[in-house]
């Protein structure tokens, strides 16, 4: 197999970029998949090849080796069925058993003993120290992703599961299912284990992170796990006292308001703020608003003059201003 074969397997040439040989191994891919050629022994052997060639060319080192020895540099040791130890050049390539690369190993001058304890024979052959074999052999893990989802409050407050398209994963496009926890809040990163780009060499997948945007709601407010909402009431409310319906994260329910209470106060319901996957739940505040007369008609006024001349206490009276 000649140096130039992975490059013709891709259909680039031998100075193609890294970006020009993943569009290639991308259009490739996809075209000779074997989900599209259902029985088609000639298209997955060819899949199999586009993905041996991408698996070399798109690594700087062992698109560097092969360039500089050939396919030889590209292969790998692993264990056939019956459990002999061989090395194949590339999936679906011509392997060479153990004993038989020990023997050839030896001819170079080499230890069989080295080899067995899982170096690799052509590295020890090609390479240059230490630091070149290394390269070569040591796995490597895959490259994290980091995605951007928008939610909506209900949805970060109580949890749900996003459909994840378009997500790489060996070269490949596919769909993620991805369940939200309750209670994530605005900018968090969600880890998702596995599911970045994949390991070099026998390498682990990097992971995919999702990076949470929310959006405002019409009108609660988020501190941390406490939720907030504006009521208003009306004068007489506030004054006199009433049993008023306010909503909450998990539906309406009746607050009482005390007799004098005034607007800006803030009302305590407990747990019943966000409600986080572990720990404790945090608090709905409900704000008091004090809601003025409009458009009063002349009996109304007349009865709000009456009542501000009995009045003896200014609020302002209060202050230290």
């Amino acid at each position: 197999m000649s140096a130039s074969d992975y490059y013709d397997i891709l259909g680039v040439g031998k100075t193609a970029t890294a970006d020009e040989i993943k569009r290639a191994y991308r259009r490739l891919a996809k075209k000779f998949h074997p989900d599209r050629n259902p029985g088609d022994a000639s298209a997955e052997r060819k899949f199999k090849e586009v993905q041996s060639a991408y698996d070399v060319l798109r690594d700087p080192a062992k698109r560097a080796q092969y360039d500089r020895f050939g396919p030889a540099a590209a292969g790998d040791w692993h264990t056939d069925p019956s459990g002999q130890k061989v090395y194949s050049w590339s999936a679906g390539g011509p392997e060479i058993r153990f004993e038989d690369m020990e023997d050839l190993f030896n001819a170079f001058g080499g230890s069989g003993r080295a080899s067995r304890a899982g170096g690799n024979p052509f590295a020890d052959l090609f390479g240059h120290g230490g630091r070149s074999r290394r390269s070569v052999a040591q796995s490597q893990r895959g490259q994290d992703i980091e995605r951007r989802v928008n939610l909506a409050f209900d949805q970060a407050i109580h949890g749900t599961t996003l459909e994840i398209d378009r997500v790489e994963q060996g070269g490949q496009r596919q769909t993620l299912e991805v369940r939200i926890p309750p209670g994530v809040e605005h900018q968090q990163r969600i880890r998702v284990r596995g599911k970045g780009n994949p390991g070099a060499r026998g390498g682990p997948a990097g992971d995919l992170y999702l990076v949470v945007s929310v959006r405002p709601h019409r009108y609660f407010r988020r501190d941390g796990k406490d939720i907030y909402v504006d009521v208003p009431l009306t004068i007489t409310e506030a004054s006199l006292g009433a049993k008023v319906d306010i909503p909450t994260l998990d539906g309406a329910v009746s607050l009482n308001i005390p007799p004098g209470t005034s607007g800006g106060a803030r009302l305590r319901l407990a747990g019943r703020g966000v409600k986080p996957q572990r720990g404790k739940a945090g608090d709905l505040y409900a704000v008091i608003q004090i809601a003025a007369i409009k458009d009063a008609s002349e009996e109304q006024e007349r009865m709000l003059r009456d009542l501000a001349g009995t009045l003896r206490d200014n609020p302002r009276d209060r202050q230290d201003w």
